[in-house]
């Protein structure tokens, strides 16, 4: 990543200018960066509101436990039932994340 920074192929001053695809598309071409991990980036780095990062496994989780789902949902099902929580969903994601965390009796 290092090495594609300093030869310009990479250029992280011009992500907060991009959109969000157009930052998925310009981080996973470096080897081992894949969506889940650009998703991250969008959330936490670039603090994007509306990521609904599809392939974490927490998230998954949570959807499943939440909406009584039996098996774990499917990105097109994530999508769907996300589709409420726009322009919000990163937000709704944290908390997906935080429920986890909490013990019920």
């Amino acid at each position: 990543m290092a090495e594609r920074a300093i030869r310009g192929d990479l250029d992280f001053a011009r992500l907060a200018d991009m959109t969000d695809e157009e930052v998925i598309k310009h981080l996973t071409q470096v080897k081992g960066v894949g969506v889940w991990t650009a998703h991250m980036f969008l959330i936490f780095t670039l603090r994007r509101p509306n990521i609904l990062p599809t392939g974490d496994f927490a998230v998954q989780m949570a959807i499943k436990k939440h909406y009584k789902k039996r098996k774990v949902p499917k990105p097109l099902q994530m999508e769907k039932i996300a589709k409420c929580w726009e322009p919000y969903r990163s937000i709704a994601c944290w908390y997906l994340w935080r429920s986890l965390d909490v013990k019920t009796v």
